[in-house]
Formats: structure tokens, sequence, C-alpha cells
């Protein structure tokens, strides 16, 4: 089975099943951003504005089941006062619903630019549950504040990592790590306000992909596109990019204590050769799709591009292996130099550990 949001019609959802498409308009309010499935279950979690709804795509004809979780009150007041609108930005738009283990899903929203998490208890197979726990934690570092604002997510081993932007105006974005284990949720992040870790980014999706059979060298990678540091201070070109960090960086003990020590990011290139030797290029990554394959350390990694010329308009999918994403991330590298300052390549000796290890 197949899922398919559309986009243009907010309060439609349609499944592809069995060759033919079944249409649900069961929700209350539209605005949904988040989709779950479990095809072993049976079941679709669909994340709306101020509610989480759970589906059986074989059995639409029965009632939905569904989770009123709107925001605070004072936190919509507070969002309208604001400038916002009550219609389509201060609400709980629900943007994040990852599986935690086998009976909980965590789920995130954008709570009246009051971003907020809870568990949702779904239960084992003949269990009816489906309820939110009583205590909610923050959101922050976690979900947008934005309904609008891209962002990317993955669970994985009780730790969510999380591509978004951590205050009101959406103007510091990073890449977070959370640990979901126990009370204290330690964090690690990309440094704030530095124009070379991130450069007004807009996420589009994490992958958790392990390097070799040793869990010691799994790593997490995010795809984006940003604003490129390397064009200069007045070009607005805008460079698709893939960062990683290893799941085991705990920070540094004197400098970049509670920043990664291990992110790394490289230009993702999607081109096709033009006439006099220059290349049409797709800048612009919209969307990404990780093919799984017999190795799970090689996957094949499609992405989706369009260009972000006003002269020509276009798209293309680029195909990526994960042996040409690693063998980027080995080097060379750039940094800056010359009078004029400019990004060039590194000829100079690699400094032990090299950048992105620990």
């Amino acid at each position: 089975m197949t899922v398919v949001y559309l986009p243009t019609k907010p309060t439609l959802l349609c499944l592809l099943r069995n060759g033919s498409a079944v249409f649900w308009e069961g929700g209350v309010s539209g605005g949904y951003q988040a989709l779950l499935l479990d095809e072993d279950q049976g079941w679709l979690l669909v994340g709306g504005k101020d509610y989480i709804y759970l589906l059986r795509p074989d059995s639409l004809d029965l009632p939905t089941r569904t989770i009123y979780w709107p925001a605070a009150k004072e936190h919509v007041e507070h969002c309208r006062q604001a400038g916002k609108s009550l219609e389509t930005e201060c609400a709980n738009f629900v943007r994040l619903l990852q599986p935690y283990n086998k009976t909980h899903i965590y789920a995130c929203g954008t709570g009246a630019y009051h971003p907020k998490c809870n568990y949702l208890h779904l239960g084992h197979n003949n269990e009816a549950l489906f309820m939110l726990s009583h205590s909610e934690e923050s959101g922050q570092g976690k979900c947008p504040f934005s309904p609008k604002e891209p962002f990317a997510a993955r669970l994985t081993d009780g730790e969510l990592y999380a591509g978004t932007s951590v205050d009101f105006m959406g103007a510091n974005a990073a890449i977070f790590r959370t640990s979901l284990k126990g009370s204290s949720q330690h964090y690690i992040r990309t440094e704030a306000y530095d124009h070379n870790w991130l450069n007004e980014p807009e996420f589009v999706d994490s992958f958790s992909i392990p390097d070799t059979h040793s869990s010691d060298d799994d790593k997490v990678y995010f795809f984006f596109k940003e604003r490129a540091v390397e064009a200069g201070q007045w070009d607005k070109k805008v460079y698709s990019r893939v960062a990683r960090v290893c799941k085991n960086d705990v920070g540094g003990k004197r400098s970049l204590i509670n920043r990664w020590t291990t992110f790394l990011k490289a230009r993702l290139v999607c081109s096709i050769p033009g006439p006099s030797g220059v290349d049409t290029q797709f800048d612009e990554l919209e969307d990404i799709f990780v093919l799984e394959t017999k190795d799970p350390q090689n996957p094949t990694i499609y992405g989706v591009f369009s260009t972000s010329s006003s002269i020509f308009q276009g798209s293309a999918v680029c195909v990526y292996s994960m042996a040409s994403i690693r063998a980027a991330f080995n080097g060379p590298f750039a940094h800056k130099e010359g009078p004029d300052y400019r990004w060039v390549e590194y000829k100079g000796r690699i400094p032990y550990p090299r950048p992105g290890t620990l």
C-alpha cells in the first residue's frame, strides 16, 4: 500500500490500495502534515490541525478514531497578538509522528508557536488503546514553531535528531539531537547564528544509515538546501546539501560544548551537460527517497530537484550511491584564504583528528 498526500486539498487524503484510489474525508480541520504508516499492524496515523487520526486503510468505512490535541488558550492568544493567523497558524499543527517503541509513538506539534511533544499510546495488537500521556514536553529543538516551516526529524535508539528552527521568528535554525531517555533530555546542536554551519536552511528529510557492521560507526544524514556561503555575500544562490553527524558524538569538553564535533556537510550536485560545456544546475532539492537494498549500509539515494534560474525552469531526478556520498566526506575540504577571502580547496596537511571525526 502506498500513501499519497494531496496538498492542494487540505481536507483530503488519497490512499492507493490494490491499484485503486480510496479517498478519506473524515478529518475535522485539515492541515495534514504528518503521516505514519505501519503496514504490519495495518494502521495509518495522520497528524492534522489540533487532531491526530487513527485510520485503518483497509476499513475506511469504519468510524475514524481521533484525539483532540489543541494548543493552550494562552498560547493561541499570544500567537494572535503577535499578528499570526488564527486559522492557519495559531493552532497545534501536528508536524512529527515517529515510532518510539512497539506501543508508543512520539508526537510533536507547533502549539500555536509554542511547540510541544507527547507520547501517543497505541497498545499491543489486541488492545484498543489510542490516547496521549498526561505529561507534555517542550517541543523546542524538536519541532518548528511555524506550521509552514520545512523541517526534518528522525527518532532512532531513543534519541530524536531534528533539523528545525528554535525561535519564534524562525531565524535560529539548527540540527539537534535530544535524548528522550530519562528526565534530563540532554541535547547537542549545530552552532547558533554561524552561517558556515547552516545558512538559512530548508530541511527536506533525514535518515539513519549505518556505516559499518559496528553500531559505533552509525551516522545520521540530513538533506536540505540553503543559501550558499561559497557564492559570496551578495549572491543569493541556493545549494542543496547533505550533512552528517555521528550517533556517538557527545560534544566537546572544553570547546564545542553541547555542539557537534562530527558535523560535516557537502554540496549535493545535480546537473546535466549543456552547450559549450556549461552545465545546467538543478540546485534546489525538493524531496529525497532512500531505497533500501540487501546491504543496509548502501541504500540508493534518489533526489528530486528544481532549478532556481529565472531563465530556465525545470526539474530532474538524480541518483546517488552511499559510496559517493561517503567519499565526499573524506575530502578534499574547502576553506577561506587569500586577500579576497574566497572559498578554495584546502591543500595543506589535514589535521588529526580530521574534520568530522571523533
